[in-house]
């Protein structure tokens, strides 16, 4: 079959802001075994330009296919993008197949099958073997009715076959790179660049995060082999920037440095960066100087607030303590932190965004994220925020970088000012302007000096976009009232297998 793999150009997505832009791992890693099973695999990347919706539609109906597949980057808020398109092309090409998958689909798939009638069926959960599958029974005409993972219709009505089993074996698939030309994505100041997984899923129960029941386990790749690849990709294709897209790469201890220790006797200059919890860097003291000798530039750390109360509410399991150790170790190897800091968990005032404030700059990360809470209804985060006011009905922009829930004492641009406020305040203290203007090692230099003309940017075209295009208010619905109960039940979108998995 000629299988089209798109990618929606997403607006609400801030970091298009330096246009730069990453490759789309997930549908990547879903057109490396549709290759391999012999369909003739296209990708259209719509975030490359960005590409307009008419561009889209033209390249799409150009390419005659005979299916198209769309990957779900950015969950909830690609969703309107994905359906508009989807529409259109169903009307350009009335007999071709349309697939969804990702985070949102695999949870979603009830109200997509019931209100958009030209999708044929949804991927729920990993897609690289259903995806196989699915393809092979739309090719033969063979019923959808047998295939784990897989949502559809029968006799019109929207069902979902049982969950298919988590992917045990994560070097079992290959990623098809030979889809996406190196030359047209960079990130960390021009460098070429991928985005990479060690690992997938998550061991730690934090209440409001939409990835880890669609992960179901943590699992990671085989370290010897996924440091040969991204030495492949250094030497055959130029890659010099490797994003982890793991949600915690070193929760296992022992592998995690395998791979370290492999990928430095690869021998390769390579930038890496990528997100962990403080709490692992903290127990690697011993030898974060591999860390270092393998690359790591900077790590995004989750923190997600600095009141312990709020992180117990989040059942988050970290501490402050170790949050500030964790930014201290990075800093005696000279690798960047990033501290997240998200707004919305409880209700705020000004005085709580004050103290905020002051923790975070005791913390002293080298850059910080500054997020909004998103609520997911698959996750228990949202028993607790069913209840409460939303400004935000336009799921386009959950997003993380916009407010969704209302605070009972602060009007959303008075949350908003203070956000952007917080952000220049700990991005222009003084300590943080020093390491601007000097740090011994200059590939650090040029990462902190990219960081702020990115951050500039972004941050003016945030409030741009909230004065003249961002429509936040009140229209007295709640949570539960725009998106209905609760789905945490269904959080797990694989079956894991009974036996447990160490990741010590």
């Amino acid at each position: 079959m000629r299988i089209l793999l798109v990618n929606i150009s997403h607006p609400a997505i801030g970091s298009r802001i330096p246009k730069e832009q990453l490759p789309p791992l997930g549908l990547l890693s879903i057109g490396g075994p549709l290759i391999d099973d012999g369909h003739d695999v296209t990708l259209i990347d719509g975030e490359l330009g960005p590409m307009s919706e008419p561009a889209l539609l033209g390249a799409i109906f150009a390419h005659a296919p005979e299916a198209v597949l769309f990957g779900h980057s950015g969950s909830s808020s690609a969703q309107p993008i994905i359906s508009r398109i989807s529409e259109s092309v169903s009307r350009l090409l009335p007999e071709v197949p349309i697939v969804y998958g990702g985070v949102h689909p695999s949870y979603f798939w009830r109200e997509i099958l019931a209100d958009e009638p030209y999708v044929r069926a949804i991927v729920r959960g990993e897609g690289e073997e259903t995806a196989r599958q699915l393809m092979r029974a739309i090719a033969t005409g063979s019923p959808l009715d047998a295939l784990r993972g897989v949502a559809f219709r029968r006799n019109g009505q929207p069902v979902a076959n049982p969950a298919a089993p988590v992917i045990a074996d994560l070097d079992a698939y290959r990623i098809g790179w030979e889809l996406i030309d190196h030359a047209r994505y960079s990130y960390w100041g021009g460098k070429r660049a991928v985005v990479i997984q060690f690992s997938r899923g998550c061991p730690h129960p934090c209440t409001y995060c939409g990835q880890r029941g669609f992960w179901t386990r943590w699992r990671h790749r085989d370290p010897v082999r996924l440091a040969a690849e991204i030495g492949r990709l250094h030497r055959n294709h130029g890659v010099e920037v490797f994003n982890f897209a793991d949600e915690n790469p070193s929760a296992g201890r022992k592998p995690w440095r395998a791979f370290l220790e492999a990928l430095i006797a690869e021998n390769v200059q390579v930038t890496l960066v990528g997100s962990t919890r403080a709490d692992d860097i903290v127990r690697d003291a011993d030898f974060l100087h591999l860390y270092k000798q393998a690359g790591f530039e900077r790590f995004l750390l989750g923190m997600e607030n600095t009141d312990e109360a709020t992180l117990k509410l989040i059942r988050k399991g970290g501490a402050t303590s170790s949050d500030r150790e964790a930014i201290r170790l990075l800093r005696r190897h000279n690798i960047l932190s990033m501290a997240t800091w998200v707004s919305g968990f409880e209700e705020e005032t000004l005085a709580s965004l004050w103290r905020g404030l002051r923790q975070l700059i005791a913390y002293d990360p080298d850059q910080i994220q500054a997020l909004y809470v998103t609520p997911h209804r698959w996750t228990p985060y949202y028993r607790l925020a069913a209840g409460r006011r939303i400004v935000q009905p336009d799921l386009g922009r959950w997003d993380y970088k916009h407010q969704v829930l209302a605070m009972a004492r602060l009007r959303p641009w008075q949350l908003f000012a203070c956000v952007k406020l917080i952000e220049a305040a700990a991005q222009l203290r003084p300590r943080a302007l020093r390491r601007w203007l000097w740090n011994p090692e200059k590939r650090i230099r040029h990462a902190i000096r990219w960081y702020y003309r990115m951050g500039r940017r972004v941050w003016l075209h945030e409030i741009l976009q909230f004065l003249f295009h961002d429509r936040a208010g009140e229209d007295g619905r709640t949570l539960a009232d725009l998106l209905g109960d609760t789905q945490d039940h269904e959080e797990e979108a694989s079956a894991a297998p009974a036996r447990r998995v160490r990741v010590g």
